[in-house]
């Protein structure tokens, strides 16, 4: 009877560490910030996606995305470990080299920069050197002093004069025929159209040699360096996150959008998704083969080279420092791709 007592008191600690360990959670996530570089929209979706779908946990994350905006200081969070990565981009991450701040980009989420030129319709403005004819240019200082300098560099006709300073108000684009505006391909042409009536001629600077990465993933060197590990699995969840939310049902990253910025409307969010196929910003040339958020040393170094040559960077810049290619390039949600 004794063994008999024993064997069944047995029996019920196995039962009671069994219902314990049951409503347990089988592994503690990891905890994992990331900001953006604005408020949320359609060209944050993917980071959305793998929160909202649960991709981010599938891989051991529990991820809380602290957006941008106008008093935003993301980048400062992540200089001082406050986030854990950022949205971050070339100049950024080349200018921190140049300072000695150990931050690197560990991938590219898009391949070609959203940065664009509109002109008016029905100005006999059809190829990008037509912008030379113009009077005006609107665009802000950082414009005014990369791009501009590289267009004035390797294109005819592009002079000082035509410079004005960009409000981020289209109301004297929209007065003057004669002007043309700086803008983000998946932004001001929807609202253009909106108030005007009219879509803009839109010229993608990407698609006339200005090609540098964007939306990065970007971090601590100390961070690659201590937890590898971390980093995949934070670039793998978000890059299938990205897939599933440009050739998937993307309903629940774009639930968590709205929830997130309120003033975000389904239309813009269709509009932004169209312009980021159609044009290829996140998913062409290297990532067709192998994958989303690929980045290499032959891209990079053509960035690097445009800037040294406008003077924005200096010739000897060790820009290598300012990313690496250890994380991505390895096809990682291509199944995913419908």
């Amino acid at each position: 009877m004794k063994n008999a007592s024993k064997i069944k008191t047995f029996i019920t600690a196995l039962s009671l560490t069994g219902a314990v360990m049951a409503s347990a959670p089988a592994f503690a996530l990891d905890e994992v910030t990331y900001g953006t570089n604005w408020l949320a929209q359609a060209e944050h979706g993917g980071f959305y996606q793998a929160v909202a779908d649960g991709t981010y946990e599938k891989y051991g994350l529990k991820v809380t995305i602290v957006q941008g905006g106008p008093q935003s200081a993301n980048r400062s969070l992540l200089i001082a470990g406050k986030v854990d990565f950022y949205m971050g981009g070339p100049l950024g991450e080349m200018d921190a080299v140049k300072q000695g701040i150990p931050l690197v980009d560990v991938a590219a989420i898009f391949q070609k920069d959203p940065q664009i030129l509109i002109a008016h319709p029905d100005q006999g403005i059809e190829k990008f050197e037509d912008l030379a004819k113009l009077d005006s240019i609107f665009m802000s200082k950082d414009g005014y002093v990369t791009y501009f300098e590289w267009m004035k560099k390797n294109f005819k006709g592009f002079s000082d004069a035509q410079f004005k300073p960009y409000t981020f108000n289209p109301a004297p684009f929209l007065a003057d025929p004669k002007s043309s505006q700086q803008g983000y391909l998946t932004s001001e042409p929807y609202e253009i159209e909106k108030q005007a009536g009219w879509a803009p001629k839109v010229f993608l600077l990407a698609d006339h040699g200005y090609d540098p990465y964007s939306t990065m993933i970007t971090t601590q060197t100390k961070m690659v360096e201590e937890h590898p590990d971390l980093v995949q699995r934070f670039v793998d969840a978000s890059l299938e996150g990205w897939y599933t939310y440009l050739y998937g049902d993307n309903t629940a990253g774009n639930d968590l959008i709205k929830k997130d910025n309120p003033e975000m409307t389904d239309g813009q969010l269709a509009f932004s998704l169209e312009k980021m196929k159609e044009y290829g910003i996140v998913d062409s040339g290297t990532t067709l083969e192998k994958g989303i958020g690929c980045m290499t040393d032959e891209k990079y170094k053509s960035f690097f080279d445009n800037m040294v040559e406008i003077g924005i960077e200096p010739a000897d810049l060790d820009y290598k420092k300012a990313y690496t290619t250890q994380f991505v390039c390895k096809g990682v949600g291509m199944d995913l791709k419908k």
